[in-house]
């Protein structure tokens, strides 16, 4: 379909003639004019270059390519990768989604204003086949690839795989997993294409914003065009400080297409500026006096800053961080912009150089590629953060990535992106022509198989990972299928069916003389299970059993996606009946909070045996967290941490396919790393020894 306009009206402020020539065929905004040839050898036309304005100046025509854009979605993808490999090696690493964001926005308003410039319309049909043959032919390679590698080596990687595959081809997985009620931040399965949100987001831009576009250079001043823009990036940020709530799951603001626009309209606004000759002279840092010597570096500055102060837990984040992110990625696509009689600037050269070339034109593949490569890699050989093994499997994720990238931007995207989808199929058709009956027999077989595999794979996914089963029955057993071990138990009579350690009267018993109520002596002897309460989120709810076996008599108030605030109003509920020693298992959904913790050890006291478990997980705030409960506990006598994160990080393969929550033997882990705790704390005031029996796992 194509839109044409009878007004001579273009991208700048005045009205040029309009050029009747048509442009090359899937021509797209590109950053790279390198010499290509055809599928079969012969020369091909070059692509149109990226332009650095769509009108002239009063410099001249500008039709130079823009370089260093490439060295910019270099260092947004690296940012990304690093995140996904280690969030705490750089928590804001997700904001190079934001710079990709940024740069899309500028390169596509520029491609269709520079279209409705030369040719007097947009050619929308066109324009939409280009961006399906720029993405879906790695995108579908990808997907089939990851589903067949990730069927080898576990199911969990494959957990409603259908509805993923289905966003991802539509690009639409956004708006799927949040009607899923899935979320990005809390996952007891590990999505295979989780990453895919974002290109769900940038191709509903990409089918929505050029009819805006033309509506906005036909009947609107360059002004006005940016006006625009910049409106609907202020009204989404609005949007998403509005609808992010503190402490509750932040996937719906952070997924939305409409509270995540501002870095696509940041770039748009920015391409609507440049394109006008009068606003232009206005962009460019060397016309800013003293301060623009200063303003890349600045923007740059900013940007570091946010990738490593940032963190996905952070309100500031979701409350302006975002916009900060994608107006500082401007100001650096500015730096690009500007062009100076005295050479190059080191951000310029910086971009500029092969090895930023080199990743930020296979950017797309390494993006696609990564998530499925860490998962993959994660749960065929687990390590644990802060070792050397951790560093190895990482190191190996980026080799694997890299590799995959390289041969799908080589042998998918470029010439899908230079032939088309009929100048593809017409070359393999040839290809079969030339070969063999077996050998065409042979590929129709392979497709027919894969198909076919694909098919059978995603029909016979599993609905619920192992870690979603386990703690959906530990759920089910602290809820009350546990016996008395598993109830309120309180001085007096009790329910039938009592804890292991001798029957709930004598529970009961224990309970009411070990309780350090009233006036009664705090003691710090081992307490056994009659004198322990727990209280925890989902990985206490994943070792109940293990607990319950090394406790026999504990009584859990353990529930998935709790908070510490949670546990402080378990424990203040609880009051006096609270027992003698008291497992603290919190943290995993929304991190520490320091003013929750403490509150709740005001609540219990300092006569209470107290454990705080600490935590591991794939979280950018889990050093700080671990840090804020040692901090706590250090000047409490009565209260000891029980160090999860070192004994996950000697046995990793004790851990779910989700890298947070223990497997079956490692809820024994658990339960063992508790036991220890309690006992160095008894040891601590009472000077005696405490053995610890080694038990067999049931």
């Amino acid at each position: 379909m194509t839109l044409s306009v009878p007004s001579p009206r273009v991208a700048g402020d005045r009205a040029v003639p309009r050029h009747r020539r048509r442009g090359t065929e899937g021509s797209d905004v590109t950053t790279s004019v390198a010499p290509r040839r055809s599928l079969t050898g012969a020369p091909a036309r070059a692509p149109d270059p990226t332009v650095v304005g769509a009108v002239e100046s009063s410099q001249g025509p500008a039709a130079s390519r823009i370089e260093g854009l490439d060295g910019l979605r270099a260092l947004a993808i690296v940012a990304v990768l690093v995140f996904h490999l280690n969030a705490a090696w750089l928590p804001g690493g997700f904001l190079g989604v934001d710079v990709f964001f940024v740069v899309s926005g500028f390169l596509i308003t520029t491609l269709l204003v520079r279209e409705h410039h030369e040719h007097g319309r947009i050619a929308l049909r066109r324009f939409w086949v280009r961006r399906a043959r720029r993405l879906l032919p790695a995108l579908v390679v990808v997907v089939v690839g990851s589903v067949l590698v990730a069927r080898l080596v576990s199911g969990d990687l494959l957990v409603h795989l259908g509805r993923q595959v289905a966003g991802a081809l539509t690009f639409s997985t956004n708006w799927v997993e949040v009607t899923a009620g899935s979320s990005y931040f809390d996952q007891t399965a590990p999505q295979l294409f989780l990453n895919f949100w974002s290109l769900a987001v940038e191709e509903q831009f990409y089918l929505l914003w050029p009819l805006v576009t033309l509506l906005l250079v036909r009947f609107a001043s360059a002004r006005t065009r940016v006006a625009v823009a910049l409106g609907v990036a202020a009204a989404s940020t609005a949007l998403m400080a509005l609808l992010f709530v503190p402490g509750a799951d932040a996937t719906r603001v952070y997924y939305g297409t409409d509270t995540h626009l501002m870095g696509l309209m940041t770039g748009a606004a920015l391409a609507f500026a440049w394109a006008s000759p009068s606003l232009r002279l206005r962009l460019a840092p060397s016309s800013w006096g003293s301060r623009g010597r200063y303003a890349v570096p600045a923007a740059a500055a900013v940007l570091m800053l946010l990738l490593f102060a940032l963190d996905e837990s952070r309100a500031a984040t979701f409350r302006g961080g975002i916009l900060l992110a994608s107006v500082a990625t401007g100001v650096l696509v500015l730096g690009l912009l500007d062009r100076r009689s005295s050479g190059p600037s080191a951000w310029q050269r910086l971009t500029g150089s092969r090895v930023a070339g080199w990743v930020g034109v296979r950017s797309y593949s390494i993006y696609l590629w990564h998530w499925p490569v860490v998962l993959v890699v994660a749960r065929d050989n687990p390590s644990a953060p802060g070792t050397s093994s951790h560093l190895l499997t990482r190191a190996w994720v980026v080799l694997v990535t890299l590799a995959l990238a390289d041969l799908t931007y080589r042998f998918v995207e470029t010439p899908f992106r230079r032939h088309g989808f009929r100048g593809v199929g017409r070359a393999v058709g040839r290809l079969l022509m030339r070969s063999t009956r077996r050998t065409r027999q042979a590929v129709a077989g392979t497709v027919a198989v894969l198909g076919i595999a694909l098919v059978v794979i995603t029909w016979t996914a599993p609905r619920q990972s192992e870690t979603a089963a386990l703690l959906e029955a530990n759920a089910a057993r602290a809820a009350g299928g546990a016996g008395a071990a598993m109830t309120p138990l309180v001085p007096g009579p009790s329910s039938a069916g009592g804890a292991s350690a001798g029957g709930a009267a004598a529970v009961a018993t224990a309970t009411a003389a070990a309780s350090p109520t009233g006036g009664a002596q705090a003691s710090f002897t081992m307490p056994t299970g009659p004198e322990i309460d727990g209280y925890g989120d989902s990985m206490m709810v994943g070792s109940v059993h293990a607990l319950d076996y090394y406790f026999p008599g504990i009584r859990m108030d353990a529930k998935s996606n709790r908070r510490w605030s949670d546990g402080l109003a378990a424990v203040r509920a609880r009051g006096d009946g609270n027992r003698r020693a008291v497992v603290l298992a919190f943290g995993t959904n929304a991190g520490v909070d320091q003013a929750d913790v403490t509150a709740v050890l005001d609540a219990l006291g300092s006569r209470r045996m107290v454990v705080l478990v600490n935590l591991m997980g794939p979280f950018a705030r889990i050093d700080s967290d671990n840090a804020t409960l040692q901090a706590v506990a250090k000047d409490r006598p009565n209260v000891v941490v029980a160090d999860w994160a070192a004994a996950v990080r000697d046995n990793p393969e004790q851990l779910q396919s989700d890298r947070v929550h223990p497997s079956l033997r490692g809820s024994h882990l658990f339960a063992k790393t508790v036991r220890q705790a309690l006992a160095a704390l008894s040891e601590r005031h009472t000077g005696v020894k405490v053995p610890l029996k080694d038990l067999p796992m049931p």
